[in-house]
């Protein structure tokens, strides 16, 4: 991509800092929306069955509007798409909690979805471009920033629930506050356009070949994580009866282990290369992953959990890295990968409850295990070309040896 003359370093870390400030309103949106669930339920007069039914319509609609945004980045270069993709996003937010009933909610949430999708290519792709420029890792901060944002949206949002705050008036100061937030934040992200000469991506594509594998290893970590956020509450309840507050103390420790982990992970990369940073955190989850099956107490599975949630935190951004460094067109392989990590996290909840409903909650855990295992052996599709005799650990590993 070409772009703007002034790359100086005072440049480049201001850039640095806008697009983790948009990361960072990114998480918020949903943050603030997830701690109103259950005021949209009670609106729309909801069951159960038929809010998990709705809360399928964001995947639904990420997973299909995904693959445009880059031919949205090719159009428009990448600081105008971003600009308009992340207010669509962020005053989306304002929708589910107008709906009044189940067909409104379902086509709120997949507008809500198609937005959320189609900005975080947006923002991933540019977050590479940034990188590349840098010379080092950045990826695993930004996905910090952006678990960073959803905590602090789902704190913002516990309070108003807490004060029984209608949730139509706090969806909109939030979307209003964070759009403006945005705004300002696409400002200083750098302005990069694709090159004349380059074929424009098509409206609509399946992912890339290149961006299979690489698809792969972001799912099963995703996988990992949809089931463990979900499910690990249950077992603790269930499996090892435990009481409420100690088991929703599991979910707590694998978010905050996933969070810091992906805070701190840039300096890891930096030092020991993708591949090497994969496979580590792979035997680390798996380990965790063994300790929730096979050590029947509660405070294994603590330990269990968190280790999952440190395994896979930088999976996820460093596939992304790898799949914009894989072929043509960065946004494109981007949105394939996020397309299938989309996937996984739509079916990860549903496919541990039939697993379990089928065997057991232990035998769910035993595939998250198996699937932490397989970081391990995938790991090496992250590498992106043989590295230069000579090189350091982290260069011939060669996602790590990033150059501008």
């Amino acid at each position: 991509m070409t772009g703007e003359p002034d790359l100086s370093p005072a440049r480049l870390r201001h850039a640095r800092f806008a697009i983790a400030a948009v990361f960072c309103a990114h998480g918020a949106v949903t943050g603030s929306f997830a701690t109103r669930i259950p005021w949209i339920q009670d609106h729309a007069q909801l069951s159960a069955g038929t809010l998990g039914l709705a809360l399928a319509f964001p995947a639904l609609g990420a997973a299909l509007a995904m693959p445009l945004a880059g031919r949205i980045n090719h159009r428009f270069g990448a600081r105008a798409a971003l600009r308009a993709l992340l207010a669509l996003w962020t005053l989306s937010l304002i929708l589910p909690s107008l709906a009044p009933n189940l067909p409104t909610l379902c086509f709120a949430l997949f507008v809500y979805g198609a937005t959320s999708g189609m900005s975080d290519v947006a923002m991933n792709a540019l977050g590479v471009e940034t990188e590349n420029r840098l010379g080092r890792s950045i990826m695993s901060s930004l996905h910090g920033m952006w678990s960073t944002g959803a905590l602090l949206g789902s704190a913002a949002g516990t309070v108003a629930a807490h004060a029984g705050a209608d949730a139509r008036l706090h969806h909109l100061i939030a979307a209003l506050a964070l759009t403006a937030a945005g705004l300002v934040a696409v400002r200083g992200v750098l302005d990069l356009r694709s090159d004349q000469e380059a074929q424009a991506p098509p409206h609509f594509a399946l992912p890339p070949r290149s961006a299979l594998l690489i698809g792969a290893i972001g799912f099963c970590a995703v996988f990992a994580e949809g089931a463990s956020l979900d499910w690990s509450a249950v077992y603790l309840r269930d499996v090892l009866h435990t009481d409420a507050g100690l088991a929703a103390a599991s979910t707590t420790a694998f978010a905050l282990t996933m969070a810091v982990a992906r805070l701190a992970g840039d300096r890891v990369v930096d030092r020991f290369g993708a591949v090497r940073t994969v496979r580590a955190g792979g035997v680390l989850a798996t380990v965790g992953g063994l300790l929730v099956v096979t050590v029947r107490h509660p405070g294994a599975a603590l330990a269990g959990f968190g280790l999952i949630g440190l395994g896979i935190a930088v999976v996820v951004p460093l596939a992304f890295a790898a799949a914009a460094r894989s072929g043509p067109a960065p946004a494109q392989a981007i949105a394939g990968v996020a397309t299938i990590t989309y996937t996984s996290g739509l079916i990860a909840p549903s496919a541990i409850g039939a697993v379990a409903d089928a065997t057991s909650l232990v035998v769910s855990f035993g595939l998250v295990t198996l699937l932490a295992f397989a970081l391990v052996v995938g790991a090496a599709v992250l590498r992106q070309k043989p590295a230069a005799p000579g090189a350091s650990a982290a260069d011939r590993d060669e996602t790590a040896g990033i150059r501008p």
